[in-house]
């Protein structure tokens, strides 16, 4: 197959993935959020912590600030995934994170902590 037609390929299989029936229709200038989903293993959460936090300033997360609280790894890896999901321009693909990752159309903020 020539290269032209497989970068074609490639780029139609991921418009229909991301455009398939399982994804969530979004209204132009919808705000969103990524959060991690609940099915998530601890080990992958760790992953995506330490990778997100190597590319934005994931200081909201430390002892003392506002989303430090409740102490764990699935509201912690949230923070961070949405963190470099709102610096990336909120794209879909912004919040794949090896399927380990979900689009909320609802604001998942809490007490002091406002995710961006």
């Amino acid at each position: 197959m020539a290269r032209g037609a497989e970068t074609f390929l490639s780029l139609t299989l991921l418009l229909i993935y991301f455009t398939s029936g399982e994804r969530v229709q979004l209204v132009p200038g919808q705000k969103t959020w990524c959060v991690a989903k609940p099915s998530s293993d601890d080990a992958t959460l760790l992953e995506n912590i330490d990778y997100v936090c190597s590319q934005v300033d994931c200081s909201v997360l430390q002892r003392g600030f506002p989303c430090f609280y409740p102490d764990n790894l699935m509201s912690h890896a949230s923070i961070a995934m949405n963190l470099y999901y709102q610096s990336r321009g909120r794209n879909p693909w912004n919040c794949f994170f090896n399927n380990s990752a979900l689009v909320a159309t609802t604001d998942p903020s809490y007490g002091s902590c406002a995710y961006a």
